[in-house]
């Protein structure tokens, strides 16, 4: 009689978050043993699906996650919430002897902007001088890199760019943008809104993530997972303005006066080293791992079920004040400017 083979165990760091319940969620579906860590407080965490262990420990206290895996080892551990050199090396360090492969979430934003050659590959030069985040990013990589290398820390690296669901429009500034179309205020574009954005649906995402998951051949190598849904930011802003039946009202500024005008808005950077710059992503190396990576999300479709997620959850489709006060700063600097350069008695 041949013996079944255990199905796969993995340790979710994070999994309450738009991507990462997804890949929960696909995990379940293909029959592993899912695990997820956190400190369970995110109020707008997304269902996942029963059957799902959970773990409760602070994520920035190394101690307290040691704690809660001690004494037990994972085929794989996935985090969501490593985000600097120093949240890397603790990962080394808790998570030796504990797995046999790591998942570290880096970003497609790390690339040197402005990008020289499109499609963007794994190899592109990395370095975005305009954004912290970035390469806060690029540090953890390295560190990462350097275990594997000197330790045989079985790390896999997985760059994903614009992920989206239903409860997460793909717009700077997210639920604000959409309660600023209904009312009919200016929507401020930056700049022409020509540049080319990669639009990824969570779902899809997932289906590339979990099928790295358990593949020893995947250690130690890095991979973008992005679709091939790609518009310019004009496009975007009117798919979302007709989904919900209005036309908005688009007004275009540099990125940079956003940095300028906005410099706390944690977007600000994003849309002045990356939003602002095409993005087109080569998924030749994902589809070459995973056979059946084949995204099927579109947006034009997901934004008709975004409408009605909406409606379902009005107390969670809401804009924030902050994101509020520098839209109306930005669109009053836009008419200053536009009056200051209209010709005589044009309307401004």
């Amino acid at each position: 009689m041949t013996t079944p083979l255990a199905p796969l165990s993995v340790l979710f760091v994070g999994g309450t978050g738009t991507i990462s319940s997804a890949c929960v969620r696909r995990a379940v579906a293909a029959g592993m043993t899912v695990t997820v860590l956190n400190r369970g407080r995110n109020a707008q965490r997304r269902d996942l699906p029963d059957g799902v262990e959970w773990i409760t420990a602070d994520v920035t206290d190394p101690s307290s996650v040691a704690s809660a895996i001690d004494g037990r080892r994972f085929d794989a551990v996935a985090s969501f919430l490593c985000f600097t050199g120093a949240d890397a090396r603790w990962a080394v360090d808790v998570f030796t002897g504990h797995t046999a492969q790591y998942l570290h979430i880096s970003t497609a934003s790390l690339y040197a902007k402005p990008v020289l050659q499109v499609p963007i590959v794994e190899s592109t030069p990395r370095g975005n001088a305009y954004v912290a985040y970035s390469r806060q990013k690029i540090e953890a990589e390295d560190v990462f890199l350097d275990a594997h290398a000197d330790r045989g820390f079985p790390v896999t690296i997985v760059r994903p760019s614009h992920t989206y669901d239903e409860a997460s429009p793909p717009l700077p500034g997210g639920w604000t943008i959409v309660d600023r179309m209904l009312r009919g205020d200016d929507i401020v574009v930056h700049g022409d809104g020509t540049s080319l954005w990669t639009v990824t649906h969570a779902d899809d995402f997932a289906l590339g993530f979990v099928g790295l998951i358990g593949n020893p051949r995947a250690v130690g190598e890095t991979f973008h997972i992005t679709s091939d849904d790609v518009y310019n930011w004009e496009q975007i802003y009117l798919m979302v303005g007709a989904a919900f039946g209005v036309r908005p009202k688009l007004v275009h500024l540099p990125s940079e006066f956003f940095v300028l005008g906005a410099p706390e808005w944690g977007w600000s950077e994003l849309l002045m080293g990356d939003l602002g710059h095409s993005a087109i992503f080569d998924n030749t190396k994902i589809r070459r791992f995973v056979p059946g990576y084949a995204p099927t999300q579109t947006l034009h479709r997901s934004l008709r079920r975004m409408v009605r997620w909406r409606e379902e959850h009005p107390e969670l489709a809401r804009g924030d004040a902050e994101a509020e006060a520098v839209f109306d700063r930005m669109a009053a600097g836009y008419h200053r400017a536009r009056a200051l350069f209209a010709p005589d008695g044009a309307s401004a």
